[in-house]
């Protein structure tokens, strides 16, 4: 019988000998650049950890086995996933991407790909035709879902189809929601992206990143990339995200029940004229994540009345922090405009709804009561202000 996602998030189902690690419970730290060989012609199964590496290796079982692929590949960075995602296709290659994505990702596909030679087109591929601007030379679709910071919903499985029937890679970036709360390789995407750095470390002490696919030749492709490239996760930084992943199932509940409670909340306040989360009645897209996922997540956004009470927002709360990132215990609050949506050009952060009075908020695993409260008192304190 298949085990449980919370089961899978502790236990990797083919568990290897732990003799080979003198019945360590916790994976150990290769910390080793290189392996000996005993003799011509013989070897370890390990050359150089550029190559692979033990603690690396178990990591990337580990989210292959959780996001349901064939193969992983654990990276430096969110941003280095991407990097080496890009590296598959060609200059004059098509690629569609949905506009509401990170700022970084954004900032790699405007100066990085295009003047590589990549064409992309940029739509909302949670609600235009993107069949329509499929072109000759268009090679993929890549989305995230829900997107960042707009929380837009794009429905994968339908996505997937179109895809298929167009020959054409589908990549699915999964950060906000895990492959605890969903698996888009189960809907019939092709590669899944992560940020490791968000919910799969989950304590703000690590970076990483993820690629993970179930088609035999893109692993190939991409592991020949990365043993040239040489982004792979050093073993330290492999050993935390696997000490996190332990975790993920029960962390993911907490902040999702608390998301719930502040968003509602966050509803009922006379400074706010937007929340955004995909758990609310309110959200449009709240059908499609009960089709396709397990669960909505902790991300909010919202948006204030004016710029003045969002900025006296961040500088009034006290136990959540004013902070770039998401996906840890503690709750961030963020600024998109000056953030992590900074380099993005003014107009296509106003297009995609980002304005001067939009915030995001990763909600952690503090009592919510706490967070609210925290909340009020920083609203309370701009009332004061301009009474």
């Amino acid at each position: 019988m298949a085990r449980k996602p919370e089961t899978q998030c502790v236990h990797l189902d083919a568990e290897r000998d732990t003799k080979l690690h003198y019945g360590a419970v916790s994976f150990p730290i290769y910390q080793t650049a290189t392996f000996a060989h005993p003799g011509p012609g013989e070897s370890t199964g390990y050359d150089y950890s550029r190559l692979q590496n033990p603690t690396r290796e178990r990591l990337e079982e580990h989210m292959a086995q959780l996001e349901h692929g064939t193969d992983a590949f654990a990276l430096t960075s969110g941003m280095a996933a991407l990097d080496l995602l890009l590296r598959l296709f060609r200059p004059g290659d098509h690629i569609i991407m949905d506009a509401d994505l990170y700022g970084g990702s954004i900032r790699l596909v405007d100066h990085v790909a295009k003047p590589y030679g990549l064409e992309v087109t940029s739509l909302d591929c949670s609600r235009e035709n993107v069949e329509a601007h499929v072109q000759e030379n268009t090679a993929a679709v890549y989305i995230e879902t829900p997107t960042n910071p707009m929380m837009n919903v794009t429905d994968i499985a339908a996505l997937a189809e179109m895809t298929r029937r167009s020959g054409l890679l589908f990549i699915v970036d999964n950060t906000f929601l895990s492959p605890y709360f969903q698996t888009p390789l189960d809907l019939g995407a092709d590669i899944v992206l992560h940020s490791g750095t968000k919910f799969l470390g989950g304590h703000n002490d690590t970076v990483a990143g993820f690629l993970v696919t179930n088609k035999e030749d893109i692993a190939e492709q991409l592991r020949f990339l990365l043993k040239t490239v040489g982004t792979g996760l050093p073993p330290l930084d492999s050993w935390l995200i696997l000490r996190g992943i332990k975790t993920l199932a029960l962390r993911m509940e907490r902040a999702e029940a608390n998301a719930m409670e502040v968003a509602e909340w966050l509803s009922s306040r006379p400074e706010v004229t937007d929340v955004i989360y995909p758990g609310l009645p309110s959200h449009p897209g709240r059908p499609i994540m009960e089709r396709q996922a397990r669960g909505f997540g902790s991300i909010i956004t919202f948006r204030t009345k004016t710029p003045e009470q969002g900025k006296g927002l961040l500088a009034g709360v006290q136990l959540i922090q004013f902070a770039e990132s998401l996906g840890g215990v503690e709750t961030l609050l963020t600024y998109p405009a000056t953030q992590t949506h900074a380099d993005v050009p003014a107009e296509v952060r106003e297009r995609n709804g980002i304005t001067d009075c939009t915030l995001r908020l990763s909600v952690g695993i503090e009592n919510a009561e706490d967070l609210i409260a925290d909340l009020k008192a920083a609203f309370d304190t701009l009332e004061d202000e301009h009474a």
